[in-house]
């Protein structure tokens, strides 16, 4: 019975919407099928206006929807198809003009189609959305509120939606900045992958409480343009941003009836326009031009921006999920569906994946992505869930077509690629796995640093790949160190402070009593849960960010920090902050006024300053860990506290510190007419116990001396008296501590000595 209901029962009359009929739309021409979106351009007569087009391949009609400025729709058919694209220019209809398509087709969820006329949906290609989200009832297609929730997605609901859902934009060259720009190289930064170092954070986050930016501009593209806002990057010395989601995105159903909304961004729904909440000055298109002069702000100062992507997903959820656009344009070309076509296959927790297979959605992909590279200037991108886009027909494949297209595009394999190289569906965890070009979020990396510092790490093993490069994890295929995208935090987990402050997670004001975010976060939190004043743990605390900020920035691969971090941010132990757009989620810039949070920015400042001044700490290429003439030193050294090189058996014993020497001779890196590159050597020694250890110093030919650069154990960083160390003898090296030390040869001794 449910079947016949949800089927093509007549029995049922869908609730239909008693709104007046729109008004009739001007003259459709027959336009182009190319580029999809909406353009403005020329008709054949030199009149004015813009060319539609969308790909809507099993649809039996398109109606293009203009809006005026009050809001009254008129309706214009699409008449012309090719190649699966309805198309047509419109005379008259100029930059700013909001739209929208209703498509028409078979109501039949029972094999895969949702096409629902009543509903409004968003252009894929709208380069600008004005608006926002709301979900009630009639944003729907199907009878949320039917009586047999069983089968409700199965049943249409013809109450129009438009009221209730944004509009695209009409955007010309005119919206940006006023004339067409194009975005040369010699306008980015271009930094090499070795000499990278990554600043996690969000538009609205980083500059909610920036007391320095206006107002009026806090939360914006414009307000992180701001001079205030890209004095503290370049005064930290990072050399890219990497933005959480800046594609628009709608808010969920479940986040708004608690009066919450979605903060991070994972939830897209318009891959080409620039997210209209984080726009300062207006949403008819200004969008754009605000976020270009945001990129131009950010190159001049030398900093390359990044997008977290989110191409794994869209914000319509599951069948029971609202339609929006690609539902409603072609339920079954856009999404991966299962054996039973009435649900979706979702390898990414979210309800749907895209289809990623189909040549329609490789397209809205790659057309994205060279659209933020080529008119919006973005120097790479962080892809959400890159699994779930390498799926073939039968698993995460790497010679899949996606992985195959952006591998030979011109425009794709020049930028920055950077993998979340996993998703929730079975195989999905392929740390190690993806091609050359690619990057890697190194969820090892953080996890054996965690595990190091909270002294819960059995042996050295992991450890020692991890700060040298992950080489058992990258240097297959032809991969380089800084395939490695180093992290500890991201923005998913807990802070840095947090980690070292909390042992649970503690999410209660997300209204999902605590189940949510992961329960795995292998962090101490140095004897009491949460705050404290009690003055040694607080000073405990900070010791232990300063040894997971050393070990971030001291470790071979690409290091990213998330902002405030170096601040000292907490989120009050909300592990899974997605949802707190408030001060829980927003950098708390007052930290600044305390000496010992400003001494830990400091420290970061130090850490990024130092690594981009010796390339022995960002090196291109393995360690091969071979002796080389004339000294015959290794490349790379582990070192035990006896000051003896580390055995096969050493690896394999419970230790709480190692030792490893970097060697700064013959680099493989090269000058730009093909010179040698040397460096200083050093020597830096971790040690996560609760003592104090005797640890020798290596003596020849690794050094004939060292000199102090760094301990952890002080807050303030000046060297103390005496920094010189004696090669081959004893010091104490402080509880839970890394020392930095410059390896000194005959020559540098002598040289001090005169």
């Amino acid at each position: 019975m449910g079947r016949l209901i949800g089927h093509r029962s007549t029995a049922v009359a869908p609730r239909r919407d008693r709104s007046a009929a729109p008004a009739a739309g001007p003259a459709v021409h027959p336009g182009s099928p190319e580029p999809l979106g909406a353009r403005p351009c020329r008709g054949p007569d030199g009149v004015r206006g813009t060319n539609f087009a969308l790909w809507a391949g099993g649809a039996e009609a398109v109606e293009l929807c203009l809006f005026d400025e009050d809001g009254r729709e008129s309706r214009c058919a699409l008449t012309e198809l090719t190649h699966e694209v309805w198309h047509g220019f419109v005379p008259g209809v100029l930059p700013g003009r909001r739209y929208g398509y209703r498509v028409h087709g078979r109501w039949d969820p029972w094999t895969g189609a949702r096409w629902n006329p009543a509903k409004l949906l968003l252009d894929p290609y709208a380069r600008a959305v004005d608006g926002e989200f709301a979900l009630p009832a009639e944003v729907y297609g199907h009878m949320r509120d039917w009586p047999q929730q069983h089968v409700a997605d199965t049943v249409r609901d013809d109450r129009d939606s438009a009221p209730y859902v944004p509009k695209g934009v009409v955007v010309g060259d005119d919206a940006v900045d006023g004339a067409p720009d194009e975005w040369t190289d010699d306008r980015r930064p271009k930094t090499p992958w070795a000499e990278s170092v990554i600043y996690e954070l969000h538009v609205r986050g980083f500059t909610m409480r920036h007391p320095a930016v206006p107002p009026e501009l806090r939360g914006t593209y414009a307000g992180l343009a701001h001079p205030a806002a890209i004095e503290h990057l370049t005064r930290l010395g990072v050399t890219a941003v990497e933005l959480l989601p800046v594609h628009q995105f709608a808010h969920e159903d479940h986040l708004l009836r608690r009066g919450l909304r979605n903060y991070w961004g994972y939830n897209s729904i318009g891959y080409f326009a620039p997210h209209a909440g984080y726009a300062a000055g207006g949403t008819r298109g200004q969008q754009v031009g605000e976020f270009r002069r945001m990129v131009r702000a950010l190159h001049t100062a030398g900093i390359e921006v990044i997008l977290d992507v989110v191409y794994n997903h869209t914000a319509e959820a599951d069948e029971l999920g609202p339609t929006l656009s690609l539902r409603g344009v072609d339920n079954r070309g856009y999404y991966r569906l299962q054996q039973d076509p009435r649900r979706y296959a979702d390898f990414t927790g979210c309800g749907n994946t895209l289809h990623v297979l189909q040549p329609q959605v490789l397209r809205l992909i790659t057309d994205s992505l060279r659209y933020w590279v080529t008119e919006m200037g973005v120097d790479g991108f962080r892809f959400d869930l890159a699994s779930a886009l390498a799926r073939a027909a039968h698993g995460v494949d790497m010679l899949s077509p996606f992985l195959a297209v952006i591998a030979q595009d011109p425009v794709l394999r020049r930028v920055k690629l950077i993998a979340e190289p996993w998703d929730v569906g079975s195989g999905g965890y392929q740390v190690g796995a993806f091609p050359p070009l690619w990057a890697e979020w190194n969820d090892r990396y953080r996890d054996a640093v965690r595990d190091f510092w909270r002294g819960a790490l059995p042996d050295a093993r992991d450890l020692g790949y991890r700060l040298s490069g992950s080489s058992d994890l990258y240097e297959r295929g032809g991969r380089r160190p800084y395939a490695s995208v180093n992290f500890i935090t991201a923005h998913d987990g807990f802070t840095l402070r947090d980690l070292v402050s909390y042992e649970r997670k503690h999410n209660e004001a997300n209204g999902e009593g605590n189940r949510d975010g992961t329960p795995d976060n292998r962090a101490w939190n140095c004897g009491a849960e949460g705050e404290t004043d009690d003055p040694g743990i607080h000073a405990l605390r900070r010791r232990q960010l300063r040894n997971l900020l050393t070990t971030l920035l001291l470790s071979t691969g690409v290091p990213m920090l998330v902002a405030g971090d170096e601040l000292g941010r907490t989120q009050g132990g909300n592990n899974n902050a997605y949802c707190q757009d408030n001060e829980t989620g927003w950098l708390d810039w007052s930290l600044l006024d305390d000496p010992g949070w400003r001494a830990l920015t400091e420290l970061t400042t130090r850490l990024i300053r130092l690594r981009r001044a010796h390339p022995v700490l960002r090196r291109t290429a393995f360690f091969s860990g071979l002796a080389r003439p004339p000294e015959g030193l290794r490349d790379l050294a582990w070192f035990t506290p006896h000051g003896t090189e580390m055995t096969e058996s050493d690896w394999y014993a419970p230790t709480t510190a190692l030792g490893a020497y970097l060697s700064g001779l013959d680099l493989p890196q090269r000058a730009a007419r093909g010179a040698p590159v040397t460096d200083d050597s050093f020597l830096a020694l971790l040690h996560a116990g609760p003592r104090p250890l005797s640890f020798t110093l290596p003596g020849p030919p690794w050094a004939r001396g060292y000199e102090l650069l760094l301990d952890t154990s002080r807050e303030d960083q000046g060297a103390p008296p005496g920094s010189h160390l004696a090669a081959g003898a004893p010091i104490q090296l402080p509880e839970r501590s890394v020392l930095l030390l410059r390896a000194l040869t005959a020559t540098d001794l002598r040289q001090k000595t005169e």
